[in-house]
């Protein structure tokens, strides 16, 4: 069986002091892996900095030069601490200005007087940057060559994917199994797994497992084995030969 073309690859800069403090929990990045995962881009890695210049810079350089795509979250706001488009211009070398269309976006979303030197932040883009639509509170985010800069709000930033989607390229979609093994722990199937790992190394085995291992019935510990890869055939197959061998062996797969 021939190797899968490679797919595009991807990481996520997610910025924010109130992320690294606890006050604000992150869900963007669940949000990214969901939004990835079908278009056949392959979600690499994540990393979390603070308003911090230098920090942001230095991550960003990393990454985009690293992978195909990176996507950010957070710092795109009218508030000193939003510092997204200065790093972003900062790591390509280029000046940070009003946008002209991002301009007028924002004059249309505020009333006579409202539109103030806070909200007009807003509108700065690095020289290059193409806008990325807003639709649920107008300010826009921009792409700059492949880094696609959003908001941290996630309502707002999961409204952005639909204006970044026809922007990607493509690969083949994950597609993935769960077989859902009762009554014994990771110990249990580990070298089952590792055996059928090792057959088809073209795809990915993982488990994870669910439950108490003390103090509880043995009925209430089980792990979720998952099969993923992009051929839809073989991760079938390997789904069949994996429950054979657990059968084989005496471990009770649940129904799902």
């Amino acid at each position: 069986m021939s190797q899968p073309q490679p797919s595009p690859t991807a990481a996520v800069l997610i910025i924010g002091d109130e992320i690294l403090s606890g006050r604000t929990r992150d869900s963007n990045l669940n949000t990214l892996a969901r939004f990835l995962a079908p278009l056949g881009v392959e979600l690499m890695e994540a990393r979390v900095v603070g308003d911090r210049q230098g920090h942001i810079v230095a991550a960003l350089n990393a990454l985009r030069a690293a992978h195909d795509y990176v996507f950010t979250t957070g710092g795109i706001g009218p508030t000193h601490d939003d510092i997204t488009a200065d790093a972003v211009g900062a790591a390509f070398g280029v000046p940070v200005k009003e946008h002209p269309e991002a301009l007028a976006i924002l004059e249309r979303r505020y009333a006579p007087g409202e539109f103030n030197a806070a909200r007009r932040r807003m509108a700065r883009v690095p020289e290059g940057g193409v806008l990325i639509a807003n639709p649920v509170s107008d300010a826009p985010g921009f792409q700059v060559e492949n880094v696609f800069v959003m908001a941290g709000v996630p309502k707002i930033m999961e409204a952005m994917l639909d204006d970044v989607a026809p922007r990607l390229k493509t690969g083949a979609p994950v597609h993935s199994r769960a077989l859902h093994v009762t009554g014994v722990g990771e110990g249990a199937v580990a070298d089952i797994l590792r055996a059928a790992a090792e057959a088809r190394p073209h795809l990915s085995f993982g488990s994870y497992p669910f439950g108490f291992s003390s103090g509880h019935t043995a009925d209430e510990v089980g792990t979720q084995l998952v099969i993923r890869g992009r051929d839809q055939a073989e991760v079938d197959a390997a789904e069949h030969d994996l429950s054979a061998e657990l059968r084989s062996s005496g471990i009770i797969i649940a129904a799902t």
